[in-house]
Order: structure tokens, then sequence, then C-alpha cells
């Protein structure tokens, strides 16, 4: 069975996680919440306070619970884990703007979080919207990383805004006449109707949540993403007014997690996390002050979803540019859809802790 984690109105303190194949942990993870200038961040922390340090960001629409395999296992190896609810998550301040979610907004609270630490540095890790996040701070922050590592999205795509992603879609299966922003069609329906685009997300959280987050399969190889036909069918869910009831996909989600997910999202709603794709020129000129010229000399490391048909990585040009900027660059293909760290856990812990042992052996604790 999947890991299980809390709700969020567990106890703050004392929460056992539980491994995929449900042998409990020792490791304990507790909840803290944090002002920074003026905004309250939400985080999980597990492992010794002494240390190094490991943050984990998470993605869309997701929360710090969907590390929930990694902050134990990383914890057992010596390091101070960490995965904070970015804004408009869980237990993360919401605001009621689309441009209070830009980038640059984003990566000053993870810096006000490291600050808050005090720590100079990290190791961070992100995955979904998490990945331009924390590829912004090692672009605009070197001096506060160790190394980064990321899922799904690679560097130098979507945190340089969308259209820098229009010129490496994959036109054998996304031809410009019918799908003119390829497998990136559902933002530009963000940006053209954000209600709509919401909507169904709202109507039904536990529904959208069993809809969305499903394992990987190869029947989707070269064909196109169904985030593509999100325009043309006028919304998500072929526009339909709430997300279709499926099963519940194990693999992914145990019933406990999709509890958590849902109970979140039904309080915070869906304009927070989705904002985060209203942001793109604002990104593109945040991006465009990138210290070094956006060329990233610290260790990098990128994990590909073999079976994430959005992010695409391993037949299209997607991944290119990152190859170009960064100067020490270790990538790996994980078997797996977009919800890499909890659908493939062990290959991903797996990935990460080869990676810091290697890469940044000055950090891997003593």
């Amino acid at each position: 069975m999947p890991g299980q984690f809390l709700s969020y109105n567990a106890p703050r303190r004392l929460i056992h996680l539980k491994r995929k194949s449900g042998a409990m942990l020792s490791t304990t993870v507790e909840e803290f919440v944090v002002e920074t200038g003026g905004h309250q961040s939400f985080y999980l922390a597990a492992g010794p306070v002494d240390g190094p340090l490991i943050i984990f960001v998470h993605g869309w629409p997701e929360l710090s619970i969907s590390w929930r395999h990694q902050l134990p296992c990383f914890a057992s190896l010596g390091f101070r884990a960490i995965a904070p609810d970015l804004r408009g998550y869980g237990g993360s301040k919401v605001y009621a703007r689309h441009e209070d979610y830009a980038l640059e907004i984003v990566v000053a609270d993870m810096i006000g979080l490291l600050d808050a630490l005090g720590a100079q540095k990290a190791a961070w890790v992100g995955h979904d919207w998490g990945s331009p996040v924390v590829w912004s701070i090692a672009s605009h922050h070197p001096e506060r990383c160790h190394g980064v590592a990321n899922l799904c999205v690679p560097y130098y795509s979507l945190e340089l805004g969308l259209d820098a992603c229009l010129g490496l879609i994959d036109r054998t299966v996304y031809p410009e006449d019918e799908f003119p922003l390829g497998q990136w069609e559902y933002q530009g329906f963000y940006e053209e109707n954000f209600a709509a685009a919401i909507a169904p997300f709202d109507a039904d959280p536990a529904k959208a949540i069993k809809a969305l987050f499903r394992s990987g399969s190869p029947s989707g190889v070269g064909k196109p993403s169904r985030t593509a036909f999100v325009r043309k069918d006028g919304g998500w869910f072929r526009g339909a007014a709430e997300p279709p009831d499926v099963p519940r996909d194990g693999e992914v989600i145990s019933e406990t997690d999709l509890r958590a997910y849902a109970d979140a999202l039904t309080k915070n709603g869906f304009f927070g996390p989705s904002s985060y794709y209203m942001n793109h020129p604002a990104n593109a000129v945040y991006s465009a002050r990138a210290v070094n010229g956006g060329v990233l000399e610290m260790p990098t490391l990128f994990i590909a979803a073999e079976y994430d048909f959005t992010c695409e990585c391993i037949d299209s040009r997607l991944a290119e540019p990152m190859r170009d900027h960064c100067l020490n660059l270790t990538s790996k293909v994980v078997q797996s859809g977009h919800w890499m760290a909890q659908e493939k856990p062990a290959e991903v812990n797996a990935a990460l802790a080869h990676w810091l042992a290697t890469s940044l052996t000055d950090v891997w604790p003593k």
C-alpha cells in the first residue's frame, strides 16, 4: 500500500510516516509555521536539526506531503529534510491576486524560509512548478545552493515563460495547425479563461485529485498529452462541470493521502495554485536577470519521467537548453508518470541519494 500521511488537523508533532510497503519508519516529522517578510510558510521537517539541509519544493496541485516518501528517507541518512507548502497551498498564506504567485515572489519566500532556518545554503529538490522555483533559486541565488535537483521539468524551459517552450515542441506529435501550443495548450486556456479552467477542480477537489494523480503507462508514448486538448475541449475533463469519479490510483496515493489533499484544496481552493500559470510574462522578465547569464556551475540533477507526456524529455527537445546551461549536470530517467516521487519513491530516492553522495560529497552527513 502507498505511504500514509496526516490530515492538516493532525497533531503538530510526532507525525510518523509509512513506507510505501506499509512498514513504519521510526523517523518523526514535525510541523512548523514561520513568518518571513509578512508571508506565512507552513513546512514539515525531519532529521537532526544540525544535519545538512535539503529542501523539497512541491508543484501543482500538491502539498508538502507530496514528499512523504522522501522526508523520512533522507532524515534517516542524517539530513535535515524540509518540505514547505508553497504560497496558496495547505497551511501557507493564500493571496487573492494572480501576480502574487510570480516566480520572483515565490523564490523570495524560499530564501526567507532558508534564512528562518538559520542556514546559508541548502540542497534543493523540486517537482512540477516546484522545479521552476528551484531552478530560479539556483540561477538568481547560487550562493544559497549546494546543488539543485529537479523532477520532470528541465532547466531553461518553463521558468523562462511559456513562449520559451514553444520552439521545443515535438511537432510530429503536436502539429501546429491542431495544437499551436503543443502540450502546453492547457496553460493557454488558463490565460484565456481562468475561471473556467479552475471551476471543475473547485467543484470537487477529491475527484480532481483522483483524476489527476495517475501512474504512468507506456501506452501514451508518441501520442498527444491530455493537456493538449484542454483548450479545444473548452476546459479540463472535456469541458465537464466537475471531474469524473474515477477509482483512486493506489500506486500513487492512499485514501488517507487523498483526504489530506482534498481537505487542503477544499479549504484554500484552486485560485492560488493555478495562478502560477498566470505569470509567464513576469517570469520571463525575472529570468532575464539571472546571474552568470543563467549558466549554472553548481552540481545539478535532472530526473525525467519516461511516461510524463506533458513534460516529455525523452524524444523531444525540451531538455536541450538545460544541457547547454548546466555545466555539472547529471541526468536520470525513471519509468513513471508525472507524479514520480509518489509513484516510484524508491527509484527517486536512490537517484537523489547517489547524486548527493557523489556530486555533493562535502554536504553528505558525516
